[in-house]
Order: structure tokens, then sequence, then C-alpha cells
């Protein structure tokens, strides 16, 4: 009689993560393509980081997802930096590599951009976009975004010396800018990108209502069971639709998956399902 070898482990890792749908994503990615895994959240403090991840692969773990507030720390755990974590400045995808090398990457901009062209048929290209933030979130978005061509896209951030940062490193890539939510002109966006954690907090970034037109989508990188502050906010003050970030959690999720089994799962599907139990 054969004994069934332990499953590969894979898990998330956050500060807080009790919200997180990844654990059923990715258990549904397995059955649907039959590999031998396991998947966990485990809610790891910044001081907890360095740490946690070196024991996870010392027990034999294969791969991590990264979230809230470790994309940019993580990096210097890691040999590695895939192109696009080197240009984000953050990762959100660990891979154990042949010799147990960890390879850092990130897949978030990715996931964004398919959900956004593939699942949710909007147009970016010629179009006017705000990205709210600065952080690690709106690092690995960014030049997957400026990739689509945008007619103009503008960082606000409360710290405008750090979105300004943003904008110098990503300058060469397209045309960004960088701003103060005082700051932000009456002339209405096309796409707004909430890429701030504030929702997580309901809370919403301060806003002036002038940034929205009457075809402006809105478009929270957040999920919840619920409209988040920021599509509440959007849908109350005329915006044409507001969108949160379940599918692009599924769509990144896909990529990281496929790097880690080596076969990308249907998405549609898995979204579908998802969908049923969460606002449209």
């Amino acid at each position: 009689m054969s004994i069934m070898p332990a499953p590969d482990r894979y898990a998330v890792i956050g500060h807080p993560i009790a919200h997180s749908r990844s654990p059923q994503i990715h258990a549904l990615f397995a059955q649907q393509t039959h590999q031998h895994m396991m998947y966990s959240a485990i809610d790891v403090a910044p001081e907890d980081l360095a740490p946690c991840v070196r024991e996870f692969f010392a027990a034999g773990g294969c791969g991590l997802n990264v979230t809230v507030p470790h994309k940019e720390t993580v990096l210097a755990l890691t040999g590695r930096l895939s192109p696009r974590a080197r240009i984000a400045g953050a990762a959100n995808t660990i891979v154990k590599e042949a010799g147990g090398r960890l390879m850092a990457d990130n897949t978030d901009g990715a996931g964004l951009v398919r959900d956004l062209t593939h699942n949710l048929r909007i147009a970016v290209n010629a179009r006017r976009v705000l990205l709210l933030g600065a952080g690690g979130a709106a690092r690995g978005v960014l030049a997957p975004l400026l990739g689509l061509m945008p007619r103009e896209l503008v960082i606000a951030n409360r710290g405008v010396e750090r979105a300004q940062g943003l904008a110098n490193t990503f300058a060469s890539l397209g045309p960004v800018s960088a701003t103060g939510y005082a700051e932000l002109d009456g002339a209405g966006f096309d796409l707004i990108v909430n890429a701030t954690a504030a929702s997580l907090h309901s809370q919403l970034p301060p806003l002036p209502a002038c940034v929205l037109g009457p075809t402006t989508i809105c478009y929270d990188l957040v999920y919840a069971n619920a409209d988040t502050c920021f599509t509440r906010w959007a849908r109350e003050h005329g915006a044409a639709q507001a969108h949160m970030g379940l599918g692009m959690l599924v769509e990144q999720a896909a990529e990281s998956f496929s790097l880690w089994r080596g076969v990308r799962p249907d998405t549609a599907s898995v979204l579908s399902l998802l969908r049923q139990h969460s606002p449209p």
C-alpha cells in the first residue's frame, strides 16, 4: 500500500490577514488542475516578517504570497528579483527556485490589467487615470497601467514627496505626475484606482468629488463582502461604475499559481463562483 506524500505547502502572509480569500481561491485552482498542495493564511506582524519567511521555507514551504504591509520590505529577504518586482520595488509572490534560492515577483499589475481589460472590458488607452496612494500596492500596478498607454496618469497621496518620488521613478514609462489630494483639479478622471489600504480600515482617502465625471469608472484594489468605503462613495457621487478588486485578486493569484505549479488555471469559473457570494 503506497503512502500519499504530504501536500506541497503555500501560504499568504500579511497583517491583518483574516479577510483574505486567497486560501479559497488557491484551493479551487488546485482542485481544478489536480495539484497536490495546501494553502493557508498566516498573520505576520512587521517585526516578525524575516523569521517567519525563513522558518516557512526551512520547514519545506514552496511559495508565498505577500500582502499589506510587507510588499516592499520582503524584497530584502529574497536572493533574486524578477524584472516586475525590480521595477515595482515591491513583491507579492515568492517562488522557491531550484537549489532553494528565493525569487521575489510581482503579479499584482498583471492581475489588475487582466481584470480591467479582459473581465471588465475597460479601455485605458488615451484615458485620464488617477492612482490613489504611493505604497507597495501602487508601485506594483504603476508600470502595467502605464503600459496600457493612458493619456495621463496622476498619482495622488497624502505625502506629496513620496508620490513625486514614484512619478520620477516611472517617468520613462509614460506621462505620469504627482499631487496631493487637496491640489486635485476639477477635471474629471476616466479611471480612478484606489491603491491605498484605507478601505481595510473602513476609511476613505480625502478625495474631492470634483475628480468624478459622468463617465468615471472607480476601482478599489481592496475587496469585501459589501461595498468598500471607496466604492460606496463612488456610487453616491455619481460614478458610472464602481468595482472592487476581487477580479484582480483572482487574476494575480492565477499568475502566482502558474509560477509555482507550471500550469495556469481557468479564472472565469473561479471568479463566477466567488461572485455568487459577493456584490456585483
